[in-house]
Parts: C-alpha cells; structure tokens; sequence
C-alpha cells in the first residue's frame, strides 16, 4: 500500500527524509526512510535504535546541530555511544564546509546520482531505502573494480 506524502515545515518540502548512518569515509551503514512530516531528531532515533544491535563497537557518532538537544541524552543512554554535535561557527557568514559534515554530504550526493533516487518515486519506504542500499552497492563495486575505457 503506498504511503502518503506529508509535509515538513520547517525544512519546506513535501514527501519524505532520509537518515543515513556512514562510516569516515561515507560509505553507508545504515539508512532509514520515514514521512517528511516526522522531525529529524526523532528520524535520527529510528536510525540509532538499529546502531546498538548492529555495530557493536562504534563508540562515536557525529552529526549535525539538527539533531541536538536531547538526543544527545537519549543515545547516551540507550544506545551507549557518544553523540558529538559538529556546530558552525557563530562568526562565520555564509557557507562553511564543516568538518566530518561534508563526509554525510558527500555520501549523499553519490547516491542522489542514481536516476531513481533523485527524485521520490517510490510508493513505500522500504522500497526506498533498498534502492539506496543498492546506490552504495554498486558505488562500492565500480570502485573495486573500475572499468577501462578505449
């Protein structure tokens, strides 16, 4: 059955959101799809609830000043790791490349590639984080093994 679209107010558009967990190289580890109309820190929630069953031994996570607040508490607790915030500078104008950000930036961009995840077009969510998991598969596998041209 395909899931409706919904509206996020805060960051203006409509469909859904994706929540990626990659490694310091960008590589994926773990994605979540949901409704735009849920907020990123309880999106991020769905996300590390996965963190503590799968990845063991991660004790870092970085992420951006939306996920803030108590989140940071939460995965403290539940999914005993550390949530480290990566904040702009307050003097900085403008654009700023943060640190350890650009790597989520960059994961992201790979992906948003694949002509089938540039845009929404999936009836449900699940569907729509397979084809990003399939996005990084054959991102991985053109890099292992690049093709020759001529």
């Amino acid at each position: 059955m395909a899931q409706p679209l919904t509206f996020d107010g805060g960051k203006k558009i409509n469909g859904r959101k994706r929540h990626i967990l990659v490694d310091t190289i960008g590589l994926l580890l773990l994605v979540v799809v949901h409704s735009a109309a849920i907020q990123d820190r309880d999106g991020a929630r769905l996300v590390l609830a996965k963190v503590r069953e799968r990845f063991t031994r991660l004790r870092l996570i970085w992420a951006d000043s939306a996920y803030g607040g108590q989140l940071v508490e939460w995965v403290k607790e539940q999914v005993r790791c550390v949530l480290e915030i990566i904040r702009r500078r307050e003097e900085v104008a403008g654009f700023e490349v943060l640190p350890r950000r650009w790597v989520v930036e960059r994961s992201l961009a790979w992906i948003s590639r694949c002509r089938r995840l540039s845009k929404d077009y999936e009836a449900r969510t699940e569907s729509s984080e397979a084809y990003v998991y399939l996005a990084m598969i054959h991102l991985m596998l053109k890099r292992l093994k690049p093709t020759t041209s001529g």
